[in-house]
């Protein structure tokens, strides 16, 4: 249960040719006979009827024919997938015959089964996290909703936790259900149970349960503090939750449920435009390579901080690479891409489509629309005023809405620069506050250093560190980045920590060991941007920053911190520069006599003709600080170029 699909098949195999009875070798937790139940359809659905809980209007097929039969019981549109397959491998919606035998047939070339389910887009999609010990002991450790509605799958949304628009019925409702199956089912360890609400009544479905550790639970553990994996381990051996401490607080047992005072944000990150011809569409089947957790005290605060997570290019919750028209938008909205958060943004902003139209066309709750429109109203205040007129209650509402200094420098009338907004707001004292995640929201005393800085609040949970050296690292996961630059980060920190050094890393990603509490003396969830690493820097009387460890992004941040000020530590800024600025590395090349290809940066497609048509195709395009080849290409004629 701890390896994803791929380990849970691979034990299944094992168990159904009798290999590990054969062997004397004991499955621990979650017993096979569970595992089955959950994943074929027909049974898990024989198991809920037996406590009378619904799931969506589903059957199984193993051939083409099958799947026609099972579209016609139900009605379309219906969602195919396959059974036993992760992230939605080979799934899709059909909406008539000929939709439906494409996708059947693609579907059973990744699995001997496959499902067609009842078409719910349009319903809240809603997931909780559950833990259940051998002595059936059951707590719910977090809830999370998702943004999108149903239709989307939960790896593509933009996720939040905890649930954001649920009454107190439907929470425990759903809460209480969650309990009563995984009790049913005889789960032992952590589990996540996924539901589909209809948005105007208590009606629900159970879309499916996974009995075992999941993505979302990986971000549930980093969005409440609390260490499933550690847990669920302990319950796999038998031990009671009763007997396990919660590792956070050193103090209290692990058999509570988490209780946050926060909001988490969880964006996807898409890597779709390294790939020419690839449908940006996003639906049933997830294409994210990655993701990213923002913290804040509001929807607004944490949404934010989070789309400037996911691409430091982002701005924050505004237009992005515009749609020219407002056909474009609502086709946009109607049909969702990779880009869809940008599309209501730019129809907030240019007040071209109210709140129940986008929520008519998206199905996005109003509730979370209108926290957008909220982000939006102190936009046009701040476009009306400029940074010397601009009020300090004006400052406090922009950075409490999560907007960056450099988005309000960007926004003000006149030309005000990051620096400047940055130096009146620390003038008029709005400084970010540091708050722990304890898993307790304060309501015990912590001893705990998982920390993120908010504008809401009167007080720091912590004092300044008083030096140490700050870590940065990698972000999100994306194509040609991935897991070795967090394996470069925690090396760094070990090495730091067995040399006598305290250590701070900074970093977003809920996937990473690098934001495993523990793994550091203080860990901030937060921005890799200059402005919060500046605010943490100061505050912490850091001794020097390490930038090389992360990759493309904290390399990126060298020269602006180092004219800031940071100390940097390891190769000089300079330096650092040296070797990714295009005109300064090729000086270096010609001053100790290296070869190097003829090249030009360029700013026009004329100049860039005349250079092709001097040198001789293929040609290399590509622009400078950029990590495995975004947005590079090559062109062998004048048209491609």
């Amino acid at each position: 249960s701890m390896g994803g699909q791929t380990a849970l098949q691979v034990g299944m195999d094992l168990w159904k040719s009798g290999q590990l009875q054969k062997a004397g070798v004991e499955v621990l937790g979650t017993q096979i006979p569970v595992i089955e139940a959950t994943e074929d359809r027909e049974m898990f659905s024989a198991k809920l009827k037996e406590i009378e809980e619904t799931i969506a209007l589903s059957y199984a097929a193993t051939t083409v024919e099958e799947g026609m039969e099972a579209a016609n019981k139900i009605g379309y549109p219906v969602l195919v997938r396959a059974a036993y397959a992760l992230g939605g491998l080979g799934s899709g919606f059909a909406e008539n015959d000929d939709e439906m035998r494409d996708l059947c047939a693609k579907a059973l070339s990744n699995s001997s089964q496959i499902l067609i389910d009842q078409d719910l887009r349009g319903w809240k999609e809603l997931e909780y996290e559950v833990v259940r010990d051998a002595s059936d002991n059951c707590i719910t450790v977090c809830n999370m909703e998702n943004f999108d509605p149903l239709g989307i799958h939960t790896g593509d949304s933009i996720v939040m936790a905890p649930s954001q628009t649920l009454s107190n019925e439907e929470y425990h409702m759903l809460r209480d259900t969650a309990v009563k199956v995984v009790r049913h089912l005889g789960i032992v360890g952590e589990c996540n149970i996924q539901y589909a609400l209809h948005p105007e009544s208590l009606e629900y479905c159970i879309i499916e349960v996974n009995a075992r550790l999941s993505r979302s639970s990986a971000l549930a553990s980093k969005a409440t503090g609390y260490p499933l994996a550690f847990v669920a381990a302990k319950l796999c051996l038998g031990m009671p939750l009763t007997d396990v401490i919660n590792a956070v607080t050193k103090k209290t047992q692990a058999c509570f449920e988490p209780s946050l005072d926060y909001i988490v944000t969880k964006i996807p990150r898409w890597d779709m435009a390294k790939f020419e011809g690839v449908s940006t569409e996003i639906g049933s089947a997830m294409k994210s390579v990655g993701e990213v957790m923002g913290i804040g005290r509001t929807v607004e605060e944490s949404l934010q901080k989070a789309l400037r997570m996911v691409d430091p290019s982002v701005a924050g919750f505004q237009p992005k690479n515009r749609f020219e028209s407002l056909e474009a938008l609502k086709q946009e909205l109607a049909v969702p891409t990779d880009r869809r958060v940008f599309a209501i943004a730019q129809a907030l902003h240019e007040k071209t489509m109210t709140v129940h139209e986008i929520h008519d066309i998206t199905k996005i709750d109003h509730w979370f629309l209108r926290r957008l429109e909220e982000i939006v109203k102190t936009w046009d205040s701040m476009e009306q005023t400029d940074l010397t007129q601009m009020t300090d209650g004006l400052m406090m509402e922009a950075k409490k809405m999560g907007y960056s200094d450099q988005q309000i420098a960007a926004c003000l009338k006149g030309d005000s620069t990051e620096d400047e907004v940055r130096a009146k707001r620390i003038g008029a004292n709005i400084v970010p506050f540091t708050k722990q995640i304890d898993t307790l929201a304060a309501e015990y005393p912590a001893d705990t250093n998982y920390l993120y800085m908010t504008y809401h609040g009167s007080e720091n949970d912590v004092g300044s560190s008083d030096g140490g050296v700050m870590v940065l690292g990698s972000g999100a996961y994306r194509i040609g980045s991935s897991i070795e630059f967090d394996w470069c980060g925690v090396s760094c920190i070990r090495a730091l920590r067995e040399m006598g050094y305290k250590s701070t890393m900074i970093n977003y990603n809920p996937e990473t060991v690098s934001t495993d509490y523990d793994e550091c003396d203080r860990l901030y969830f937060e921005e890799l941007s200059r402005e919060r690493v500046l605010d943490i820097y100061h505050k912490d009387n850091s001794d020097g920053v390490v930038v090389s460890v992360g990759g493309q992004i904290p390399n990126g941040l060298a020269i602006p911190l180092h004219k800031a000020g940071v100390q940097i530590l390891g190769t000089p800024a300079d330096m650092i520069d040296n070797a990714e600025d295009r005109f300064k590395f090729s000086d270096t090349m010609d001053e100790i006599g290296v070869q190097q290809p003829r090249w030009r940066e360029l700013s026009s497609v004329e100049s860039a003709l005349d250079f092709a048509a001097n040198v001789g195709y293929p040609v290399l395009v590509r622009p400078s600080y950029v990590l495995s080849g975004a947005a590079m290409n090559v062109a062998h004629t004048d048209e491609q170029l």
